[in-house]
């Protein structure tokens, strides 16, 4: 049987270590192996137009292997990486249920928050130290828990564990937990304590425990009444007797576990096995078998988890476990199954789309707001451009000016340079649609911060364009990518918002469950955003720096692209009729 204790920070930091050093060793092998197959040699110029394909392809790679490490590994290895699994760590949801994909990304996006300031995890170490749980706020948005396996406590007594007793462990304890612990410490330190201290404290004890404590002779020694009591109180306790003082749901919490042991040791037992050698070679009696004992767990569960009232002792996160494993056998598909990822991508995430339309609203107007003003701005003072942009985009549009009459338009890459600027720009702009969730966590801060930053950026760069009369060169670069990618933006600054509201309005449920409900939600808005940006990177890429096509064709792909992602938005909403 398996108990659990909340993960310590150094064990959840080794487990860590280990993770990033397979994560970073995989991405440093990879650099090498393309770079000596494309033949670079840390010279990207040099290039040929296969060799840019093959080192971007790999740079997608290396961020999904980044990002997308802990998050297929937990979601398909039930809550372990190798570096959980070597340090006896699992992460697991609430009340012990397996974590499901969509709570293993929120935990793991919420990442960026996490490891603030500089990659050194300070935010989510002090997350983890004040919290009862140990949560980091990745875990908090996610509804999950880091903890770290035993062997379980709770266990039969044998009959070397009550010698005394001449008769099955009673259901009902003598002693209140509190008395029971004051017992306990006396008889683990006694043997410490002088003889005259030992027989003053024993006596006083036994006084304290009058009418409690069992004599064969009116002669039996305080000492010896004590050692009997202490291994009557132990005896029962292993099979989980309720305490002296315990009525109602306390009593039949006790009741259930002391009767429920023998029964899940068992099912334990079955499903280590099974777990092994797969459901389908066991004879169909003995199937059938692990079918009603996995039945009578579960009624077991529902009556345990009504008797715990919230809380969640080590017998409720026990069990959990072993429903979580019965129900992975009997129910639940080994991978991702086709159909789920379909149902997910065609119908959930559009669907959420629509449904978030107020706050991806909202983030829209302080993306667009900062931007026209930014625009507005440095139109009629160009000068004062370098306050709000970098120095390399004054040069390059200062440049621009003369560079006009030989039609080197915005930007001027080789054809071969334009797969590299692909995945630069998708992981890059994936990356901060990324940050705009996480930092819903702020109250929807953070989130404001980044709309509005980002839409001055732009708003400015369009605007010094135009005070030079050269606004179509950035124009006609920007079309082309520009309608997803603002699109996606908006989005997932709706994403960031909901988890905001959550902290902000949380409505009838606790901030705890509002955070869990809408990082569920949320996480469908950052999926779209993935999906529109991977199109927008690769257009942007591609398409939007070739100065060979006209503004005519880049309109018409802004256009197409525009109209596809709100036939697919729209689209959901028939697939779910």
């Amino acid at each position: 049987m398996f108990s659990y204790t909340v993960a310590g920070i150094g064990s959840r930091a080794a487990a860590a270590v280990i993770d990033y050093f397979i994560c970073w060793g995989t991405v440093i092998a990879l650099y090498f192996l393309v770079n000596r197959i494309a033949g670079a040699k840390d010279d990207f110029e040099k290039l040929t137009e296969g060799g840019s394909w093959a080192v971007a392809i790999a740079g997608l790679v290396a961020f999904v292997a980044m990002w997308g490490y802990f998050v297929f590994f937990e979601a398909l290895s039930d809550g372990q990486t190798p570096g959980k699994r070597k340090l006896g760590l699992r992460v697991v949801q609430d009340g012990g249920y397996s974590i499901t994909f969509s709570a293993s990304a929120v935990r793991n996006l919420a990442r960026i928050i996490d490891m603030q300031p500089g990659f050194i995890f300070g935010v989510g170490i002090v997350s983890a130290l004040v919290s009862n749980s140990g949560k980091r706020l990745g875990d908090i948005l996610a509804g999950t828990i880091v903890v770290k396996e035993k062997a379980a406590t709770v266990t039969l007594a044998s009959a070397k564990d009550a010698p005394l007793a001449a008769e099955p462990a009673p259901m009902a304890a003598l002693l209140t937990d509190d008395e029971y612990a004051l017992l306990d410490r006396y008889m683990a330190r006694r043997l410490s304590l002088e003889e005259e201290r030992r027989k003053e404290i024993a006596a006083r004890l036994v006084t304290r425990f009058e009418g409690r404590l069992q004599s064969d002779s009116a002669r039996t020694s305080p000492m010896r009444m004590l050692v009997v009591l202490h291994e009557r109180e132990q005896a029962a306790r292993a099979v989980g007797a309720s305490s002296r003082g315990n009525t109602g749901a306390a009593r039949e919490q006790h009741l259930i576990v002391a009767r429920g042991t023998k029964r899940w040791g068992a099912f334990a037992t079955i499903l280590e096995s099974v777990r092994h050698r797969g459901l389908h070679t066991l004879p169909e009696a003995e199937v059938s078998d692990f079918v009603s004992r996995y039945r009578e767990i579960t009624g077991d569960l529902a009556r345990l988890r009504t008797a715990s009232r919230g809380r969640e002792p080590e017998s409720l996160y026990y069990l959990s476990r072993l429903v979580a494993g019965g129900h992975n056998l009997l129910y639940r598909r080994q991978g991702i199954a086709t159909q789920s990822v379909w149902r997910y991508l065609a119908i959930d995430v559009p669907s959420e789309i629509r449904r978030s339309w107020r706050p991806i609203l909202l983030a829209a107007v302080l993306l667009f707001a900062p931007m026209l003003v930014s625009y507005g701005f440095v139109v009629r003072h160009p000068e004062r451009a370098r306050e709000l942009l970098p120095a390399g985009m004054i040069d390059r549009a200062e440049g621009s000016v003369g560079e006009h009459a030989s039609r080197k338009g915005y930007i001027d890459l080789k054809r071969s340079e334009r797969p590299l600027l692909a995945s630069r720009i998708i992981a890059n702009n994936v990356q901060v649609t990324f940050a705009a969730f996480a930092a819903g966590m702020t109250a929807g801060i953070g989130t404001s911060l980044l709309l509005i930053i980002n839409g001055i950026g732009i708003g400015a760069a369009i605007g010094l364009y135009a005070s030079k009369g050269i606004a179509h060169l950035i124009l006609s670069f920007v079309v082309a990518h520009g309608v997803l990618e603002l699109s996606a933006i908006c989005i997932a600054g709706g994403g960031g918002f909901l988890i905001g509201s959550a902290i902000l309005l949380p409505g009838e449920n606790t901030r705890r469950q509002a955070l869990i409900l809408q990082g569920q939600r949320a996480i469908r808005l950052i999926t779209a955003t993935t999906l529109f940006l991977l199109v927008a990177g690769s257009i942007e890429g591609l398409i939007s720096p070739r100065n060979d096509w006209t503004a005519t064709p880049k309109i018409a792909v802004a256009a197409l692209s525009g109209i596809v992602m709100l036939l697919y938005i729209a689209t959901g909403r028939r697939l779910r009729a």
